[in-house]
This record gives structure tokens, C-alpha cells and sequence, in this order.
């Protein structure tokens, strides 16, 4: 069983300095709107659940300097959170804990629905889930014959090239899922979403392997921070 962390100096008490600051900003978080609390503050009451006593706004603010900013924290691994001074391995749990359920409260407003109708749902799910990654990760999402998701294959960790994800084995696994289109997806970890020769040259031959059998390449999206780059809409998908 994992123990309650007290930040560092903290003083186990019942009753602590800290009380009256807690419920201020538990007030604040309950009757203000989507901005009532700045981002180290919403780490402050996150890490509530896990430090129990105690000051949690240096433990907050400094996750926030470690990592850049509030969904690097979210987007950070485990065992690197609890590496951070005044963390441990409860409150890692905690936040990682967040970081999971807003990937499938997102994902879950994009499953069972025609993708190509919820398109900013897919980004945002997207931008979750990539946006932060520190390698590139590439991703085909198989649709049926109605654009709903029904695989969202994880291709390749690595560079987007022919040696990492080949055309033939993209659509011979749209044919094992019975998809009938698909999307390729990408992030680059440089922040900017702009699309190399590269990543136009493989989205072409994989769109033409498709047109071959009756597969539909959608498009080709790249993540980037806080930013996306669709190919289709740049021209760049014949």
C-alpha cells in the first residue's frame, strides 16, 4: 500500500496551516468557471487526494518548471514524476491517474462515431494523447465503411518512412480489421507540425497501395505542440 506524501518540511498534524487555503481554493474551483484556478493551482488540488496535509504549491509549481507546463506534467511518465522533489509514488499515481482519464474521456467522444464528422473531437483526442510525446509515434486509425473507428493501430515508434511502416502492411491490416478507409497520424517532437518529403512521400504510396483494392486514405494528420497539419488540406494527398 502506498503512503500519503507530505511535501518536503511538512509537519504531520490534523490540524495544519494549510486547512483554510484548501478549502478556499476547493470553493474556488467549485463556483468559478473553467479558468477559476491557474495551472499550478489545479496541480495544488490535484495532488490534494494523494498529500493529505501540508503545503502542495511548491510541489505544483515545481512539476510545472521541471516539465513546461501543465500537460507536459499530465503527459510525464510515472517514475518521472515521482522523481520530482516533494512527489513520491501515490501522488505520481494521482496525477497519471488524471492523465488517463482525459485520454478516455476524450477518445470516448470519437468511438462509435463517423470520424470524418467529428473531426475536432479526433484532434483534440489526438493532441492529448501526442502532443507532448517526446519521440514520434505513428499511428493508423482503420474506419468502416461508415468512418467510424474500429482499430486505432499503433504502426510505429519512430521516424514515419518505408522501413518503419510499409504500404503493403498497412492495407493488409485494413483487410484483417475489415476497414474500409483509414487516417495515418503522426506527431513530431520538434513541436512543429509542418510535413516533411518524407511524410508526403510515404502518405502518397500508402494512398496509392489503397486506391489499388478499394481502401480511401482520409489523410494524413501531424501533431505537433499545440498545433496539427492535415495533408489533405494542404493539397499534399493525391
Amino acid at each position: 500500500m502506498w503512503s500519503k506524501e507530505l511535501p518536503e518540511g511538512a509537519k504531520k498534524s490534523t490540524s495544519h496551516s494549510g486547512a483554510g487555503h484548501r478549502e478556499r481554493l476547493r470553493q474556488r474551483l467549485l463556483n468559478g468557471g473553467a479558468e477559476a484556478l491557474a495551472d499550478y493551482e489545479l496541480l495544488e488540488f490535484l495532488l490534494f487526494a494523494a498529500i493529505r496535509q501540508g503545503d502542495t504549491k511548491p510541489v505544483a509549481k515545481r512539476l510545472i518548471s521541471q516539465f513546461g507546463s501543465f500537460s507536459a506534467v499530465l503527459n510525464a511518465s510515472p517514475g518521472a514524476l515521482a522523481q520530482v522533489q516533494g512527489m513520491g509514488e501515490a501522488s505520481a499515481a494521482c496525477l497519471h491517474a488524471v492523465s488517463l482519464s482525459a485520454r478516455r474521456m476524450a477518445r470516448g467522444t470519437i468511438q462509435q462515431k463517423p470520424v470524418l464528422g467529428s473531426w475536432q473531437a479526433l484532434l483534440d483526442y489526438l493532441s492529448i494523447d501526442m502532443g507532448e510525446l517526446k519521440h514520434e509515434r505513428v499511428r493508423v486509425l482503420y474506419l468502416d465503411t461508415r468512418n467510424r473507428l474500429i482499430d486505432d493501430h499503433l504502426a510505429s515508434e519512430g521516424s514515419i518512412d518505408e522501413a518503419a511502416i510499409h504500404p503493403r502492411e498497412v492495407i493488409r491490416r485494413a483487410f484483417d480489421v475489415g476497414a474500409s478507409a483509414l487516417i495515418l497520424v503522426h506527431n513530431h517532437p520538434s513541436g512543429d507540425p509542418e510535413p516533411s518529403r518524407a511524410d508526403i512521400e510515404i502518405t502518397n504510396r500508402i494512398a496509392e497501395a489503397g486506391r489499388l483494392v478499394n481502401i480511401t486514405v482520409h489523410d494524413h494528420v501531424i501533431i505537433g505542440r499545440g498545433s496539427h497539419v492535415s495533408l489533405r488540406a494542404k493539397g499534399l494527398l493525391s
